[in-house]
């Protein structure tokens, strides 16, 4: 292949030197754009808030494959010290978003002047995986209607496995995550007579301590999930029992099931713990992100790709993720799969130390061009068989 590396190095540090938040992607799809359509994409702008679809038809054939890579940074002040470190103040790609782009603007750019493929590939440049659920977004916007694949793909890199090689994990890959937000109310009152008041911090600690048996006494030992309380917020002074206090959770599961009964858990065990203590509970939970699910067939045909692709010692597999990612969405629509490419020795994801690994883009790339090529192939063979 004929990728040309320092190329994409440069636009790789080019975007994370001006990193953008959620929805706020402006500029980054603005240059994919102006990119995709250089090499004869077909492109569409504006999907989902700041989408971008690049689209590229060739041949008979009949199947289409979408791959996505996500464009957003994270509310972090960049440490890294690079010379094209972050220039917005408090902004910075600390998850590798800038590297997912330049990858598949990589890859764009060699499967537009190889077309070595028959069918139809479509390139879906995501905004806001950052909490913002950006594929949700998107998919709202009717993505798979106006833009149909059979398939989609996604991947992150990965600090801590070795890099340019390739990970994968079977069926339940990745957390889905809910925030839950309980409010206790009680009677607030003064520090020096705490029985003329109803403590809702006295309610909270006691509740906080028996939302960890939930993970416990309430969920099967072989099924993993995490509840974590990790916001407390009510009172200002040490004198004074406030009216009432909020707390934060995270809820992380493998299962829908899973994920459904520890919500309702909680529920039970707020209003349980508020009214013995004669105060009362309030729980909100917006909706979070799915349990990201990968495809058997399908994944076990992108493992294939990065066996031929790397040779078997270079792939191999890991433990399902507490971590989650928006791309559940995706897959609960679509068959298809999400991997991981090792970033070496690096920072951990979300720290401001944190910076993508640039001697993988190549290899990342080349494996998004295989994957394309053999997929549609693949599929143009068995039409014709």
């Amino acid at each position: 292949m004929t990728i040309d590396v320092a190329e994409f190095v440069a636009i790789r540090h080019r975007l994370h030197s001006e990193p953008e938040l959620a929805y706020e992607e402006k500029k980054t799809s603005a240059l994919v754009a102006e990119l995709l359509t250089g090499w004869g994409y077909e492109v569409a702008t504006g999907i989902g808030g700041t989408g971008v679809v690049g689209t590229l038809r060739r041949g008979p054939g009949a199947r289409t494959i979408g791959i996505r890579a996500d464009m957003d940074a994270l509310p972090i002040t960049e440490a890294t010290g690079v010379p094209y470190a972050s220039k917005t103040p408090g902004v910075m790609h600390a998850c590798g978003h800038d590297g997912h782009t330049a990858i598949l603007l990589a890859a764009a750019k060699e499967i537009a002047g190889t077309r070595n493929f028959s069918g139809t590939v479509r390139l879906i440049f995501q905004p806001a995986e950052e909490n913002g659920g950006g594929a949700r977004k998107m998919i709202e916007d009717r993505l798979f209607e106006r833009f149909p694949v059979d398939a989609v793909f996604g991947l992150h890199n990965w600090p801590g496995v070795p890099a340019g090689e390739f990970r994968f994990i079977d069926g339940p890959a990745m957390a889905s995550v809910d925030i839950v937000v309980v409010t206790i109310t009680g009677k607030g009152g003064h520090g020096a007579r705490p029985h003329e008041a109803v403590d809702p911090i006295v309610t909270a600690a006691s509740l906080i301590m028996a939302l960890q048996t939930i993970i416990s006494r309430n969920t099967d030992p072989l099924e993993a999930a995490v509840v974590t309380v990790g916001a407390i917020h009510g009172g200002n002074v040490p004198n004074v029992i406030p009216n009432s206090v909020e707390l934060l959770l995270t809820v992380r599961a493998f299962s829908a099931s899973v994920r459904q009964s520890i919500k309702q858990r909680i529920a039970a065990l707020a209003e349980a713990h508020a009214q013995s203590f004669g105060a009362t509970a309030k729980v909100s939970a917006p909706r979070g992100y799915p349990v990201l699910v990968n495809h058997a067939a399908e994944n076990a045909f992108a493992r294939g790709v990065a066996q031929r692709q790397l040779g078997e010692g270079s792939v191999g597999t890991l433990p399902p993720i507490t971590a989650s990612e928006d791309f559940a969405f995706m897959l609960e629509q679509r068959p298809g799969a999400y991997l991981f490419v090792g970033n070496g020795p690096s920072a951990d994801l979300h720290s401001p130390n944190y910076d993508f690994n640039d001697e993988i883009l190549g290899i990342a790339a080349r494996y998004w061009v295989a994957l394309v090529e053999e997929y549609l192939s693949a599929n143009e063979e068995a039409a014709a068989a």
